[in-house]
């Protein structure tokens, strides 16, 4: 029915108030993280990390089935005992297309428990409230890892984008950390080197 078509922002809204009538914790990321520190970039997808109790699973499923976004508690089960999380769980608004990519945190995942306790609320003004998002410099590290897998040229521009909007704010010796953790050092400096613009 068409009072049921949404726009983005009210899409974002309904997912993010699905994530916590049901009880489950959230992280923003990709292109609206990046609008949060860096620039804006159009979207039809949103990029989450969530963590679910394994309780809160069934109320999750059906919280989103409420906003017309089919997501089975089996299949969001099946992927909590296996532990799957690089690849997302998706949940498709059923009458506008947009997509939420859900990305499960685990215990054993390191970066994604330090990027969960340092994420960082954001108002993104009346369109979208106040969200939840990546810190700049998790986003970053995230941007490094993804970018060593798949060689897309989007994200080092969006790495650029940031270290240009946060310059002096950006906590340049945790991102070495995480960098030198993750065997990221060569790609980092390779990023460093052909930064654009003065030095």
């Amino acid at each position: 029915m068409a009072q049921d078509i949404i726009d983005y922002p009210k899409f974002v809204s309904v997912v993010i108030e699905g994530l916590q009538a049901a009880g489950v914790e959230y992280m923003v990321g990709g292109a609206l993280a990046l609008w949060a520190w860096g620039e804006p970039r159009s979207t039809m997808d949103l990029d989450l990390m969530i963590s679910v109790p394994l309780e809160a699973i069934t109320g999750l499923s059906e919280e989103l089935k409420k906003r017309d976004m089919l997501l089975p508690a089996d299949i969001i089960l099946d992927a909590f005992i296996a532990e799957r999380s690089n690849i997302p769980l998706n949940a498709i608004h059923l009458n506008s297309g947009f997509k939420a990519d859900l990305y499960l945190l685990f215990p054993n995942d390191n970066l994604g428990q330090m990027a969960f306790r340092r994420r960082k609320q954001v108002d993104f003004g009346p369109l979208y409230g106040t969200i939840y998002v990546h810190s700049p410099e998790d986003l970053i590290v995230y941007k490094l890892w993804y970018y060593r897998i798949s060689r897309q040229t989007k994200h080092p521009r969006d790495i650029y984008a940031i270290l240009i909007a946060q310059e002096g704010q950006i906590d340049l010796d945790y991102i070495q950390e995480w960098v030198t953790r993750l065997g990221l050092s060569s790609v980092w400096e390779e990023l460093l080197r052909n930064r654009p613009g003065p030095n």
